[in-house]
């Protein structure tokens, strides 16, 4: 099981910034910016190659939603997404990463 699906079970926590039956946002341990939160869906999916619209369909709209909880929608956002080790992903399932609260130029993530 991996890291993300044992924060979705209360096996490890977390600091959830906002959570509904499909997904789950919360605060990044190893934060890359003054915001960093990260959106998974609580189904497991290997990686953005994996999903399917429907979940991304559902999915738009609760990152919308946890930008607006961190009053992040006006001044701007980073919303990134690695895909396999060449793009930088660490973990094995999908999530987003919100990077806000400063200007982001030339701020790159990994994870």
């Amino acid at each position: 099981m991996c890291i993300f699906c044992k924060i979705v079970n209360g096996e490890i926590p977390n600091n959830t910034v906002l959570e509904d039956e499909n997904f789950l946002a919360f605060d990044d341990i190893n934060p890359q910016a003054k915001i960093h939160t990260i959106v998974i869906p609580k189904a497991h999916v290997e990686s953005f190659g994996d999903v399917s619209a429907d979940t991304m369909s559902k999915m738009t709209p609760f990152i919308q939603e946890v930008t607006e909880k961190l009053n992040v929608s006006n001044s701007g956002y980073r919303l990134i997404t690695n895909i396999g080790s060449d793009g930088g992903q660490e973990v094995p399932h999908l999530h987003f990463h919100i990077l806000a609260g400063e200007p982001l130029r030339g701020l790159v993530n990994k994870s």
